[in-house]
């Protein structure tokens, strides 16, 4: 790589965004505040995505890594400057110098400074010559004991969770460092590892900091993000309720100190490691680009925006700092298409509804609409959700109650489960360490009450009644119920994980009150006669996508949204996702005894049994990989495999059988 100065600074009138979903839209955002036309970058998959239509022009490439087709779309576009985003090639040294040597603006710190701080080794060796403490480590991959256990496998050239393995001791310290290796070789092209202590009970905080090309570095104060599953941020807020004032000082000298010894330009995030029980901080790395969680230091320091400020210095501009010094409390959750109940695998499927609550004080970053389809072939974030005010518990009761109403069908998410944490005692008391989710655990679905999950059923029950009324174009204007003879209760069953419900229903004169049951299983025609119809509805209104009832005397107004067998109604608490079962079920094949399916869509990294092999509960019997992670499948119980389906680097669908299994017995009666 070449170490040629930036070109001249000038001012920016086209900008390229080489990213794509919630970040390119994010920076169009204040790029149109500024008059400054954009240019978006887009690979076939995404033609018809929403931030490829809100760019003045687009171009497509054949992949966001391809970083010789971005510079050459931003050529051809005509582009002044290009703003890498986050991810993809945004902490790439080679492409910040191929932008430099192609005479456009890089929205970014120098290349140099990109290449010594990607590199965690060579970020160490930087941050303690400027005299930050850091964590004890070693470069070599076997040198556990020397390190000491607990301790972290983290990959030299990356982050974001990936490449990263914690190690408990030195039995399984091989395996972990080989799976390491794999992991980061494929998120970032570098199988590089090293060694780093654990600390298990610690708070990950980290400082923002702006530099100019004038030798000025400014700190914008700290954010916490200790809570994480696969060491990955999903909870971020300001100011960190678990340190002091003093730590806050010592950390942001420290981060601006070091920016200063690398001369750092642009947004950057000088990332500590605090001690819980001491207090003492360490230094983890420095990400040289915009941070994901960016929303949180701009609302809590009344509305800054990090991305102009970016623009401005790119163009030879000062970096000022914040306009308000005492910060309001902010705090962004991460709402993933993921499945908590599952291990957090991600998920897939069609957005049948995306409606947000859009409420006071709450500011909504998303990459999504409605009718998208979230494919196994980006990062599962499907939109960052920040509330601030001047009370840390009020703005996370707002956040809560703002994830609460969003109307979502079609995609398993973390939106329960962000609720749940956001709710419980232990966030609001500001105990928020690195283990917090495997301590505390938190609920990691809606979890309603009988009489709730009752009237979600009623709600679906009484919109398909009023849907079927709208497209009777021959009887529909007649009173529901209406009949010149005597007929039994109509009634409809819906299935919710586990459970099954029967909506049973009869209208009384009028047509708009009926008289209902609700049964906690699937009846047949004679069970639904015998129904005692002891509950009242009153269907108060009613739209394609809105219901207005009273049920047992409680009236409320539900969202509701319908496919062609789920039905999602919205309750006070959440979305409720029901299954509507069918009145006719047709005979057909069952899937294979035993069989052990793919929870997401995949590769086949390692398939590590036979069949005929006796496997133990917890056992690895294959690993899959799926946006960049590495994810074991593990046997649920003991048993024999009976049959291999699947082979290393074969594509796998969602429930796709990867092998058979049957107990012992069942193996020793085949013999």
């Amino acid at each position: 790589m070449s170490t040629t100065a930036r070109p001249r600074r000038r001012d920016i009138n086209v900008l390229l965004v080489a990213n794509r979903g919630e970040i390119a839209r994010r920076v169009f955002r204040t790029a149109r505040e500024m008059g400054i036309r954009t240019v978006a970058v887009y690979v076939a998959a995404e033609s018809d995505a929403p931030f490829v239509h809100e760019a003045d022009s687009a171009v497509r490439i054949p992949s966001y890594m391809d970083s010789a087709a971005v510079v050459a779309a931003a050529v051809a576009a005509g582009a002044d400057a290009i703003h890498p985003g986050y991810g993809f090639l945004s902490e790439n040294a080679d492409f910040a110098q191929a932008v430099i040597d192609a005479d456009i603006s890089w929205v970014g710190p120098h290349p140099d400074v990109i290449a010594a701080m990607g590199d965690k080794l060579e970020a160490k060796k930087r941050a303690e010559a400027a005299g930050v403490p850091t964590l004890p480590s070693s470069e070599d991959p076997t040198a556990g004991s020397a390190v000491g256990y607990p301790l972290l496998v983290k990959a030299s050239a990356g982050g974001g969770g990936k490449g990263m393995r914690v190690v408990d001791n030195a039995d399984v310290l091989d395996e972990l460092v080989a799976a390491a290796r794999r992991e980061a070789l494929s998120g970032f092209g570098n199988d590089t590892v090293f060694l780093e202590r654990y600390v298990p009970s610690a708070r990950h905080v980290e400082i923002q900091i702006m530099g100019d090309s004038h030798g000025t570095v400014i700190h914008y104060g700290e954010r916490e993000c200790s809570i994480q599953r696969r060491h990955q941020k999903i909870i971020e807020e300001s100011p960190s309720p678990g340190i002091d004032d003093a730590t806050r000082q010592a950390m942001a000298e420290a981060a601006v100190s070091l920016g200063q010894s690398i001369g750092y330009e642009s947004a950057g995030t000088v990332e500590f490691l605090v001690d819980d029980d001491t207090g003492e901080f360490f230094f983890l790395e420095v990400n040289t680009r915009l941070q994901v969680e960016h929303p949180v230091t701009e609302m809590a320091l009344g509305g800054i925006d990090l991305v102009r400020s970016q623009l401005e210095i790119a163009a030879g501009g000062r970096a000022a700092g914040p306009a308000v010094v005492q910060p309001m409390a902010a705090i962004e959750v991460r709402l993933y298409a993921e499945d908590p109940t599952s291990e957090f695998l991600p998920a897939t499927g069609h957005l049948h509804t995306f409606c947000a609550a859009d409420g006071p004080g709450i500011r909504w970053d998303s990459g999504v609409e409605q009718g998208n389809d979230v494919t196994v072939s980006f990062d599962p974030m499907l939109a960052k959700v920040t509330a601030w005010g001047a009370d840390r518990t009020e703005t996370a009761r707002r956040l809560a109650r703002e994830l609460e109403e969003l109307h979502i069908g079609g995609v398993v998410t973390n939106r329960d489960f962000l609720v749940n944490v956001l709710r419980s005692a232990e966030f609001l008391a500001g105990d928020t360490t690195t283990d917090f989710i495997e301590r505390v655990d938190p609920p990691r679905e809606l979890v309603l009450a009988p009489n709730e999950l009752q009237r979600a059923a009623v709600v679906a029950a009484f919109w398909l009644q009023g849907r079927n009324r709208d497209n009777d174009l021959k009887w529909g204007n007649l009173p529901s119920g209406f009949r010149n003879g005597r007929l039994p209760p109509s009634a409809v069953s819906f299935v919710r994980g586990s459970n099954t419900l029967t909506v049973a229903y009869k209208a009384q004169r009028g047509g708009l009150s009926f008289r209902v049951a609700v049964a906690s299983t699937w009846l047949d025609g004679a069970a639904i006669a015998g129904l005692d119809l002891d509950s009242t509805v009153r269907v108060l209104g009613w739209s394609s996508h809105i219901v207005d009832l009273e049920f047992n005397g409680m009236r409320r107004q539900h969202q509701v949204t319908a496919s062609a067998d789920h039905i999602w109604v919205q309750m006070p608490t959440g979305t409720v996702e029901l299954a509507l079962v069918p009145k006719f079920v047709v005979p057909g094949a069952t899937g294979p005894s035993g069989g052990f399916k793919a929870p997401m869509p995949g590769v086949v990294l390692d398939v590590r049994v036979r069949a005929g092999e006796s496997v133990t509960k917890g056992q690895t019997l294959v690993i899959l990989e799926a946006m960049k992670m590495e994810h074991h499948m593990n046997a649920a119980e003991d048993g024999v495999v009976a049959d291999v389906l699947v082979k290393t680097g074969q594509q796998v669908e969602k429930d796709s059988v990867l092998l058979t299994m049957v107990d012992d017995d069942e193996a020793g009666d085949g013999q």
